[in-house]
């Protein structure tokens, strides 16, 4: 099939070198050598889409031109919308680390905020709505919960209330920056995969690149500083903060409904782990003395 696909490209011309770009968890990314030119041909898999794991396919390639507008994503040279591909512009840079962020924290923010500022997405992501939709799926095929996950529920719908009180506008956000969706180029930061973008709460993006960078409250402090400037007012910090607990709770079952599910593909990727290592940080941060004066402080009125 991926040859295939390569034939249908002119850009393809001439030999034509392939390598897998590992990383990636659920669609398929390969490097193209050809011609003395170098793509990037990312193919979406429909398993990923109906287990509820990504946006739809033709909403993902919308909003993946639509990031490449701002210049935060790569060009989008070519749309193979029957094969659910793209050929994406390779980014000739370093693909960053969880022990990157601290120090990328500037950069990492002003890519964001290139993002945020571009044309709406043609759909909108909501965490909590995605933890709901994964409640279902582990019902419905019977994939169970983590111990005590059911017990934080009225927590979680707490945290959902405060967060509600006074929303942000919504932006057009990735809602998936681990790490190794940034490529910097030089000082400047790229981000890649658009797998799960949809507009949504500026703090939720950050909240989330706090929680995979494991960044710590100095950290959380200075990524909101950066996207936000120093004056910014303590509700926002307190916003970061529960959206990274929020980030944790429900890609756990991410990675749950991932390892039920899709598990068994040519992936090397403990998903299952890496859903009991987020439940365990979860835990931590929803059984913290200062979870109530966060909930508080993003209540409070200016």
């Amino acid at each position: 099939m991926l040859d295939e696909i390569v034939a249908k490209v002119p850009e393809f011309a001439g030999p034509v070198e392939l390598t897998v770009i590992k990383g990636g968890l659920s669609h398929r990314v390969v490097r193209v050598d050809a011609g003395g030119d170098r793509f990037v041909l990312r193919v979406l898999d429909p398993a990923v889409t109906a287990a509820g794991l990504g946006v739809p396919m033709d909403q993902e390639i919308a909003n993946t031109v639509l990031a490449a507008e701002t210049g935060a994503g790569p060009r989008v040279l070519r749309v193979l919308p029957e094969q659910h591909a793209l050929v994406l512009e390779y980014v000739d840079g370093v693909t960053l680390s969880m022990a990157d962020v601290p120090s990328r924290l500037d950069g990492i923010a002003a890519a964001c905020r290139q993002l945020h500022s571009g044309r709406p997405f043609g759909n909108t992501f909501d965490i909590f709505e995605k933890l709901a939709e994964f409640l279902a799926l582990c019902e419905r095929h019977g994939l169970g919960l983590p111990d005590g996950y059911a017990d934080q529920l009225p927590l979680v719908a707490e945290i959902r209330e405060a967060l509600a009180a006074r929303p942000l506008p919504l932006v057009p956000c990735h809602n998936d920056l681990l790490a190794e969706n940034f490529i910097a180029e030089g000082d400047r930061v790229r981000i890649v995969d658009y797998q799960l973008s949809g507009q949504n709460d500026p703090c939720f993006e950050l909240g989330d690149i706090a929680a995979e960078a494991l960044l710590d409250a100095d950290g959380v402090a200075r990524l909101t500083a950066a996207y936000f400037g120093r004056d910014h007012s303590p509700e926002l910090l307190a916003r970061v903060r529960l959206y990274l607990t929020m980030s944790n709770v429900t890609w756990t079952l991410w990675f749950r409904v991932h390892s039920g599910l899709l598990d068994g593909r040519e992936v090397d990727f403990d998903y299952a782990a890496e859903s009991a290592a987020k439940w365990g940080r979860a835990l931590s941060d929803l059984g913290d003395p200062g979870l109530g004066e966060l909930l508080d402080t993003v209540r409070r009125q200016p």
